[in-house]
């Protein structure tokens, strides 16, 4: 059962630092700073109580102050997004039932609908820790491409693996084509889960497929997949900037 006292923060995390694009939320497109996108559509998102960006580099924290956003800094030494998410989430004193949702900083067409969808399940079941986004693919290069994170799921939606490998693998071609899911980076976690999380040691599978949620897999939490309609649009290169610009102008 829902419970109305629960408030649901978004947090998007965001570096400077970057091997393939430095400065890359700070990137314009259609003559906003990226980061600025991310944040306007969260806005948009009824369900959400706060908005804050999570950042280590002053840059990108005057950025989110000039159109009126909301940050907080965070240690430069991370080794992930979901480290500075929960310290971002403790230090603005969020709630241990509340829900932290990850909002990548470099996806500015996501569709505000999808954060009603990654949360609807932690509303619906005080008990679940972790939930994420999956995508059922259509293009089919994406099956065997490493960077396309395919999952499976037990019958109730309760995430079974993840790996950037095609799984199911299709043993007898002649009885078919399995259907393949991708993993969408859009998470929603408890926050006290998400405390939890970060505290736990690197898990052997993680350590191998290089996946985060793995390792809540491996210590044995649950992780809720919703299927979702929209698939994910991120800006990795600054090649895919004009693409992001075309698309935002035509959707303008």
């Amino acid at each position: 059962m829902e419970n109305n006292d629960v408030q649901v923060i978004a947090i998007i995390p965001a570096r400077y630092k970057s091997n393939r694009f430095p400065g890359k939320p700070l990137a314009l497109i259609s003559g906003k700073p990226m980061i600025q996108h991310v944040v306007e559509r969260a806005r948009k998102v009824n369900l959400l109580t706060q908005v804050v960006v999570a950042t280590d580099d002053s840059r990108i924290a005057d950025c989110v102050e000039s159109f009126g956003g909301e940050f907080v800094m965070t240690r430069d030494d991370h080794v992930s997004g979901t480290d500075r998410l929960a310290e971002a989430a403790a230090t603005l004193g969020v709630s241990d039932n509340d829900i932290v949702v990850n909002i990548q900083g470099d996806q500015p067409l996501f569709p505000p609908e999808i954060i009603e969808q990654v949360t609807r399940p932690l509303l619906d079941d005080p008990e679940l820790p972790m939930s994420t986004l999956i995508y059922k693919i259509v293009r089919k290069e994406e099956i065997n491409d490493p960077n396309h994170v395919k999952t499976v799921f037990d019958r109730d939606h309760n995430a079974l693996y993840f790996s950037r490998s095609a799984i199911p693998f299709q043993r007898n071609p002649e009885q078919g084509t399995p259907t393949y899911y991708k993993h969408l980076g859009v998470y929603g976690y408890r926050k006290n889960f998400l405390l939890t999380f970060v505290g736990l040691p690197e898990g052997e599978w993680e350590h191998f497929e290089k996946l985060e949620q793995l390792r809540a897999l491996e210590f044995g939490y649950r992780i809720k997949v919703v299927l979702t309609a929209h698939d994910s649009v991120e800006v990795d290169t600054r090649e895919e900037l004009s693409r992001v610009e075309e698309l935002i102008n035509g959707n303008g």
